[in-house]
């Protein structure tokens, strides 16, 4: 979990619209936070997760430092043909274009272009479920502005709420979250879904052992996709 938050804090020191497989260039985000809001969020991220202020201020200055690496988005289709995106990090991008490759032909995947069209970059505000019902969540997210609410877990399997809104309105949907009660635990900018692919159960084995392959892979720093399970 240091290592992937590090790398999201180099991503973020070094920040740039990402919509393609290949190299784009990379506009300075800057190590300042109060004027860089994505590595706000991300040192936001690794305060929750606990991770020490001098691993935080080393990651920072590394980036600074840093003249090489570039930042990729694959397009993925897997098993099933469910669609995936791999943001990934890398001082090697033949290595790493090589070694993505071939985990996806190890199990049943393959870069697909046009994957990102299956997705919609959406301001995204994460808050502890706790005991809060489907209908409670929803009624919350119209009030405090945001598009829609969603279930999911966070790295260590707890209840989570994902409320979605537009880039812009990301922070002001939060703070009217906080000021109805909602203990917020982070926000940021991801890519959501638009059309969920839905998968029977051996199809999901099958995608679940992909995506945790390309997550193991060290310069992977996140994985999105549009996986529905079949009731």
């Amino acid at each position: 979990m240091m290592q992937k938050l590090s790398m999201m804090i180099r991503v973020a020191v070094r920040e740039f619209d990402v919509n393609s497989t290949y190299v784009l260039p990379i506009i300075q985000g800057g190590p300042n936070p109060e004027f860089n809001v994505a590595l706000a969020q991300v040192i936001e991220q690794c305060r929750n997760n606990s991770v020490p202020k001098t691993t935080i201020d080393h990651a920072i200055k590394g980036a600074e430092k840093s003249k090489t690496g570039s930042q990729h988005l694959y397009e993925v289709r897997g098993p099933g043909g469910f669609m995936a995106l791999v943001e990934i990090l890398t001082e090697n991008n033949k290595r790493s274009n090589q070694e993505i490759r071939y985990l996806l032909n190890k199990h049943g995947g393959a870069v697909c272009d046009g994957a990102r069209h299956s997705f919609s970059k959406k301001g995204v505000v994460m808050a502890a479920r706790g005991d809060m019902s489907s209908e409670q969540a929803l009624e919350l997210a119209i009030e405090a502005g945001a598009e829609d609410v969603q279930e999911t877990e966070d790295e260590e399997e707890r209840a989570m709420l994902q409320f979605i809104c537009g880039m812009t309105e990301m922070r002001g949907v939060r703070e009217a979250l906080e000021k109805l009660g909602v203990a917020t635990v982070s926000s940021g900018l991801e890519y959501v879904a638009t059309a969920a692919v839905p998968l029977a159960e051996d199809q999901l084995r099958d995608a679940h052992i992909l995506l945790e392959a390309l997550k193991d892979y060290p310069d992977v720093v996140r994985v999105w996709d549009n996986i529905q399970a079949q009731d």
